[in-house]
């Protein structure tokens, strides 16, 4: 023992110690017991310490369960309110700008991410730490006080309304995308696209990795046609399972177009913050695509390296897809207020208006790297689209401050007048393709929007050009509708030639195919909008029972391999976009025009609306010339 070693001492016993030992041995001892229970007394917010001696005076059985019966928690417990977004009207509850000036006044909507712990499937948060909100106070009730017309026109009293038969129609519509919707979520929920034949779902490979693509498409159609609990499903999936954290290789011009168009398009119908947080933060996995010499961003980012995927130095960018961007980085910035969306876009269109164009037509390839047209390949229809249709768009939704875009617009116009325009023996107008000067006297289905786009631009055109631009847009059209009333089941075929002796048909089975594609029904709706000629409600219930005899089936709707056979096998495939855009623009056809007012609203080539930009800051998102 220690002590033993102590000098001088000398043990009473084997084990006593003696009286002067003893006293220091317990004066020792006191002093550690103290030191230890004074550092206990004195250790902040010590949870152990309250539970060993204040259990007595604060825990009271029964307390902590009644206040939380009564709807609130302990001070020192309670969660600062989660960052919740503005209610959404119940489709047909048009204005939800009371709760959105509630929740923004009391600071909700600006808090940048919860500061508690939230359990995980906490729909109330909605968003997950990687996916907080984002810092910027978008006015949405000033938006909605500046709208011309209500988002789902005026009611009108249907036991009065003349027009039953429409009536029945536009609810017939609305049954098919039901039926569209139902199997889609009973058999492909979460997967990109329903397989209706095998009852499964679609993934495929061009969104690297998002899922839910038929969901972010459906929003708004669900709101316009006030299916409202389809719309809440939609949105609950977008809340909780809308992951961002994938690692693919996406097609920029479809991420781009389904799913910022179909959340930029919610928010603004809506006003849930979810919708404008998950788009712009989208968005912001998309700017990698723009790190080339030129700006001209690659048709593919990889989402894990944000480097241009599979892209080389020597591939091109397609006009249709980085000319399709327009729309939505500038309602990226708008929402966001981050500057970089609408400079990308900005820049595209200083390189393509600098740019030679061989007589005064835009080809359809081009070196991101080099700055250079590729091919002089020209098309109104695949891969030269919707460029075409987003000048004359970015023109409407700047409140036709946009000059640049406008004369852009119709140059491009009247140089496809001279050059593609032509009139078939059987006196049907159509769009030719145009090959180094060599000309492919065939017209696509994707090429079919063109009718709509000239009627929507035509009001604009010098007052020379107007009458002219109202005729072309309705011959266009007509040779569209051609192209399905000479088809065995009167839809259109994806491609159609003239010349042989046979007009507006498809000269081979790879081009006979018909994958439920919108463009031709989309220029019978702006027609319709132009004109309201009857004719065009007319065709297009013709597509209604079409589709409904040749395309639907047990599980959904599919498109069909050749649509000039009698009873054509389907290609099991109900694609987003049937959702999004055929049933829109068939329901609108049927609908008021101040149904998503074209004073309001610009139609995304997803047929996503976004909001025409009167606000202050359109000048700063787009040119003024």
């Amino acid at each position: 023992m220690l002590v033993r070693k102590v000098p001088g001492f000398v043990p009473a016993s084997p084990w006593g110690l003696r009286l002067p030992q003893k006293f220091l041995f317990l004066l020792f001892l006191s002093g550690l017991v103290t030191l230890c229970f004074g550092a206990l007394f004195l250790l902040p917010h010590s949870s152990r310490l309250k539970r060993l001696f204040s259990a007595s005076r604060t825990q009271q059985p029964g307390l902590e369960v009644m206040a939380e019966i009564a709807g609130h928690h302990s001070v020192s417990e309670q969660e600062p309110p989660p960052n919740p977004a503005p209610a959404a009207p119940a489709p047909g509850e048009d204005d939800p700008d009371r709760l959105v000036g509630v929740l923004r006044r009391k600071g909700w909507l600006r808090r940048t991410r919860p500061t508690g712990p939230r359990e995980e499937g906490n729909r109330v948060a909605a968003l997950r730490p990687q996916e907080e909100s984002v810092r910027f106070n978008f006015d949405y009730n000033g938006f909605r006080s500046r709208l011309r017309h209500p988002v789902l026109g005026t009611r009108t009293d249907e036991s009065k309304e003349s027009q039953s038969l429409v009536r029945a129609q536009r609810e017939k519509i609305k049954e098919m995308m039901r039926f569209s919707w139902q199997n889609y979520r009973r058999y492909a929920m979460g997967k990109n696209e329903l397989r209706p034949l095998t009852k499964d779902g679609f993934e495929g490979s061009m969104f690297g990795g998002l899922g839910g693509a038929t969901i972010i498409d459906s929003l708004d159609t669900l709101y316009l046609m006030e299916l409202k609990e389809e719309f809440q499903e939609a949105k609950a999936w977008v809340q909780d399972s809308f992951h961002l954290n994938v690692s693919g290789e996406a097609s920029l011009f479809e991420v781009n177009i389904r799913y910022i168009g179909g959340l930029l398009s919610a928010f603004y119908l809506t006003g849930e913050e979810v919708f404008r947080v998950k788009a712009i933060k989208l968005g912001e996995k998309l700017l990698p695509a723009f790190n080339t010499p030129t700006g001209i961003p690659k048709g593919v980012v990889n989402f894990k390296s944000g480097s241009w995927g599979w892209a080389t130095a020597g591939s091109s960018s397609v006009l249709a897809e980085f000319g399709s961007l327009h729309l939505e980085f500038l309602h990226l910035t708008e929402l966001s207020g981050n500057p970089v969306f609408a400079e990308k876009v900005r820049n595209i269109r200083k390189v393509l208006r600098e740019i030679d164009k061989p007589f005064g037509l835009y080809p359809n390839f081009l070196s991101p790297v080099s700055g250079n047209w590729v091919q002089h390949h020209v098309s109104v229809g695949g891969l030269g689209d919707s460029f075409y249709e987003y000048l004359i768009k970015s023109w409407l939704m700047s409140a036709k401050t946009d000059t640049e875009a406008k004369n852009m617009y119709y140059e491009a116009l009247e140089a496809i007048e001279t050059y593609l325009v032509n009139v078939s023996p059987g006196g049907l107008t159509y769009i030719a393709e145009w090959r180094g000067g060599i000309l492919d006297h065939k017209m696509g289905h994707l090429a079919c929007f063109s009718g709509g786009m000239i009627a929507l631009g035509a009001e604009d055109a010098k007052e020379e050009k107007k009458a002219y631009y109202r005729e072309l847009a309705a011959q266009i059209t007509r040779t569209c509708h051609e192209s399905y009333a000479r088809s065995d089941t009167k839809l259109g075929p994806e491609a159609f030639w003239f010349n042989s002796g046979r007009e507006a048909m498809a000269t081979q089975l790879s081009e006979s195919y018909y994958i439920l594609r919108p463009e031709v029904v989309e220029s019978y709706m702006y027609l319709w909008r132009q004109t309201h000629d009857p004719i065009y409600r007319e065709w297009g219930w013709e597509v209604v029972m079409a589709l409904e005899k040749h395309c639907r089936t047990e599980a959904g709707f599919s498109g069909i391999q050749d649509v000039y056979s009698s009873n054509p096998n389907h290609d099991n495939r109900q694609q987003s976009f049937f959702l999004a855009e055929t049933l829109k623009y068939l329901y609108l056809l049927f609908s008021e025009d101040n149904v998503l007012s074209l004073e309001d609203w610009v139609f995304n080539t997803e047929a996503h609306p976004l909001p025409v930009n009167r606000s202050d800051s359109s000048s700063t998102a787009g040119h003024r010339h």
